[in-house]
């Protein structure tokens, strides 16, 4: 994976750790709960995106911010919880 800073930098941004996820995904039968660092690591871009550009800033990379932090909230959550 890239660094955050050229993956922001990236046209659309974030674009590469979103084809990261296609990638996992394709290679683990969709099985998303084995794709966690990908969508981590979406979701860390997609946050530095939002901090950078706004919340109303768009990239078809990301989800909308207001989904993207609810989206970090279910994510750390479930992390809690495996502990």
């Amino acid at each position: 994976m890239g660094n955050l800073k050229e993956d922001l930098s990236h046209d659309p941004p974030c674009h590469p750790r979103a084809c990261a996820i296609q990638d996992c995904l394709i290679k683990n039968s969709y099985q998303e709960e084995k794709c966690k660092a990908q969508i981590d690591a979406l979701y860390e871009c997609c946050n530095a995106f939002y901090q950078q550009q706004g919340d109303q800033a768009s990239t078809v990379s990301c989800p909308k911010a207001n989904l993207l932090r609810l989206k970090m909230r279910q994510q750390a959550q479930a992390t809690e919880h495996q502990s």
